[in-house]
């Protein structure tokens, strides 16, 4: 059973990421970070970005569910090379969970071990506030397009997040 984001969100401890040390790490569900036009990205004047507004963690199932989202979007309503979208972070911290015993009669079970070094469960990548989680590159009259995928990518991430044009400002009109 997952637990829920709120549980991975607010990073508690020092990044853990020696790998050499834990034997079975799960492998990264996000594997793809280039998608779209990926050969000449720069033919896209305008480029908006997904930031953190706050700091926290993002696990890597929340990652590929939001970097999924966006492509599917942008790849639905601008065809495969009409855009650029890149995930600009990368999940590294192993996430540990001490597995105690739950139910009926678990409290005597579970009594001992109470800081336990845990089982690896999955990644995630640390963000810090004004970070940016991912962006998307497109001609001046898809600006509306990526900042839907943006906003569709943003509500499968558990961190407060906000839209930001990088570059091509003068372009749009806003």
């Amino acid at each position: 059973m997952a637990k829920p984001a709120k549980v991975y969100r607010i990073p508690k401890n020092r990044a853990y990421t020696r790998k050499e040390y834990i034997k079975a790490i799960p492998a990264s569900k996000i594997t793809i970070f280039d998608m779209g036009d990926v050969k000449n990205p720069e033919r896209f004047p305008v480029q908006i970005s997904l930031i953190a507004k706050e700091e926290g963690q993002i696990t890597h199932n929340a990652l590929e569910a939001a970097r999924v989202a966006a492509n599917r979007y942008l790849q639905k309503m601008l065809g495969r090379n009409g855009y650029y979208l890149k995930i600009r972070i990368y999940p590294h911290i192993i996430l540990r969970e001490h597995k105690m015993a739950t139910g009926a009669g678990a409290d005597r079970i579970s009594d001992g071990m109470r800081l336990a070094f845990g089982k690896p469960v999955g990644l995630a990548a640390r963000v810090s506030p004004n970070q940016r989680i991912m962006s998307v590159r497109v001609m001046p009259d898809n600006f509306k397009v990526a900042k839907e995928a943006l906003r569709r990518a943003k509500n499968k991430i558990s961190v407060v997040c906000g839209i930001t044009i990088d570059e091509g400002k003068e372009l749009l009109k806003i």
